[in-house]
């Protein structure tokens, strides 16, 4: 008995390695490119970073065997204290996005797309994609430069009816901000558990956490050694708040001498989506399509985007919304893979678009 059971396992071993083998070769690997694009609208930022700007490309697995054929562009803007190396594993990271396409498009060729990641890591660990004469004009070197580059170089379809948007965190924040100033550049925008959509709430006599302390930084190697909210209050100051008279970070913090500076936070409530987003209605009309979603464990994050479905509901503005079990990263690998890249799949054109 034991000799036939052996025969079993062993002719179970044989048959099922070439099986295993055969599914591994079916999921056909996309490639990675990390470039350097040198940003004119980046130059002369005060925080001294480099205008040369390392980005991350995603190249479908049909890239280089189809030479004729054309891709949508999927923009994506990650989040805070990240960087495109992360993402596409060229550093360790929670998430890796080339798998998931790898494993997305496998399954479903015919909506391929080349993905983008520019590198915004900045002196103050982000630039939340905000122009700004600290930083540089993130907002622009998106939507024109970045843009411009990979239509160029890459064979990509050209037009915005193939153009997606979206971002994690931070990012989201910046891919509603400059999806909504620029719906001439792309047509499809989501958002994946979007930071800073509303306004900090500051209470009377009540100092919001990182402000107390950031007074006390004054120099860069102080800034490094910070905890985590008090270098985001450093970011948020250098996108909304810039003071090109203040140096060292060239920057006007919403506390000074131990008192909430009100013109400041009025300067950060005039960058916060919504509460400005009645203002971009004409052009988040001119959208194809947008979506969100947060985890419930991110409880500010996911009250922020109901506010969002509310007011465009209150537009009637067609839009995917949901709020998931989860927390602000535990989940968005999957909800990449199974809602997000479907919601670009249905929504972006994937063929030369005619005028009438």
């Amino acid at each position: 008995m034991k000799k036939y059971m052996s025969r079993f396992i062993i002719a179970f071993l044989v048959l099922a390695l070439p099986a295993r083998s055969f599914a591994q070769q079916q999921i056909a690997k996309g490639t990675v490119q990390r470039i350097s694009i040198h940003s004119k609208l980046l130059e002369g930022n005060l925080s001294g970073d480099d205008p040369s700007r390392h980005v991350s490309v995603y190249l479908p697995a049909s890239y280089n065997s189809g030479k004729k054929k054309h891709y949508p562009v999927v923009y994506f803007l990650h989040g805070y204290t990240d960087n495109d190396a992360k993402f596409y594993g060229f550093q360790q990271h929670w998430m890796t996005l080339p798998p998931i396409l790898d494993s997305v498009f496998a399954s479903d060729p015919t909506h391929e797309m080349i993905v983008v990641t520019p590198d915004a890591y900045t002196l103050f660990q982000g630039s939340m994609y905000s122009n700004s004469v600290t930083t540089g004009n993130w907002e622009d070197f998106v939507a024109k430069e970045l843009v411009g580059y990979i239509d160029s170089h890459y064979r990509t379809l050209a037009q915005k009816e193939s153009r997606g948007l979206c971002g994690h965190s931070m990012g989201g924040y910046g891919a509603l901000r400059i999806g909504e100033k620029n719906p001439d550049v792309f047509s499809t925008v989501y958002l994946l558990s979007p930071c800073c959509l509303n306004s900090t709430p500051v209470s009377a006599g009540a100092m919001p956490p990182g402000f107390s302390r950031a007074e006390s930084i004054k120099t860069v190697e102080e800034l490094q050694k910070a905890d985590f909210l008090t270098k985001a209050l450093f970011a948020s100051a250098a996108a909304w708040s810039p003071n090109p008279e203040n140096p060292p970070f060239y920057i006007d913090l919403p506390v000074k001498d131990g008192n909430i500076q009100p013109l400041i936070m009025q300067k950060w409530d005039a960058n916060r989506p919504l509460n400005n987003l009645d203002q971009y209605i004409y052009n988040i009309r001119k959208l194809k399509a947008i979506g969100f979603d947060a985890g419930d464990r991110d409880a500010g994050i996911a009250e922020s985007i109901r506010i969002l479905d509310r007011e465009l509901n209150k537009y009637h503005i067609s839009h995917s919304f949901e709020i998931y079990e989860g927390d602000h990263i535990n989940r968005v690998s999957k909800r990449i893979e199974d809602k997000m890249l479907d919601f670009f799949g249905k929504n972006l054109l994937f063929g030369q678009h005619t005028k009438q």
